[in-house]
């Protein structure tokens, strides 16, 4: 049995949906922009639910527990059905990173490994983007090795350079430009993550498949 998302009115034009895993969200989020279409001004997932907000007043919410429940039966839910195997399959976007960050060999002594290894660990996971938030094009990765679940640093650093690649609290993720943040840093790379310009902004969205790649250290 698949546990049922709790729907809640935010307002008159949106409702919240709560669900079990962040594979729900991605699985729904692209299911409401498909039955609900141009009625919908935005979608925004986050770690365990999506926010629907509707360009006039929204549906009532017994209609999108209806429509969740249809979308249920239909095979479609918690990564089940043809439309989950073709995600699966998608291509991840290859993130090449350079391994010298500072925190590096904090880490690797941590968790009583060598740097090469925390290297391969983080850099032969296949990541999701589960969503964005922090900063404008900043992603949270999920799906990496369960030994690199850190806590985030006890002082964070006041200036983290652009286009670092760091682990906190069961997340990787690239600092999409200079700012405050407490992750722990493994390496860098000069990947531009947000360009107004370009359509999408954001260069990682929700639902993306992701996988770092190292590339040689620079020779002093």
């Amino acid at each position: 049995m698949t546990e049922k998302p709790s729907v809640r009115p935010s307002g008159d034009r949106a409702v919240l949906l709560q669900l079990a895993r962040n594979r729900d969200v991605h699985a729904v989020t692209r299911a409401a922009r498909m039955h609900w279409g141009g009625e919908l001004r935005d979608v925004v997932p986050g770690h365990s639910t999506v926010l629907l907000v509707w360009e006039t007043a929204r549906p009532d919410v017994r209609a999108v527990t209806s429509f969740l429940g249809q979308f249920a039966e239909q095979g479609n839910w918690l990564g089940n059905g043809a439309s989950a195997s073709a995600e699966a399959a998608a291509e991840p976007v290859i993130i090449p990173v350079r391994y010298d960050g500072p925190d590096l060999p904090n880490v690797a002594a941590r968790l009583g490994i060598s740097e090469g290894e925390v290297v391969r660990l983080h850099s032969t996971a296949r990541y999701t983007v589960a969503f964005s938030g922090f900063a404008p094009g900043f992603a949270y990765l999920v799906g990496g090795d369960p030994r690199l679940n850190l806590p985030r640093l006890a002082v964070p650093r006041t200036d983290v350079p652009a286009g670092s690649v760091a682990v906190a609290a069961g997340y990787s993720g690239i600092y999409p430009r200079r700012s405050p943040g407490g992750w722990n840093l493994l390496g860098r790379t000069e990947v531009v993550l947000f360009d107004p310009e370009r359509e999408p902004p954001a260069l990682l969205t929700p639902g993306m498949h992701v996988q770092f790649e190292p590339r040689p250290l620079a020779r002093s």
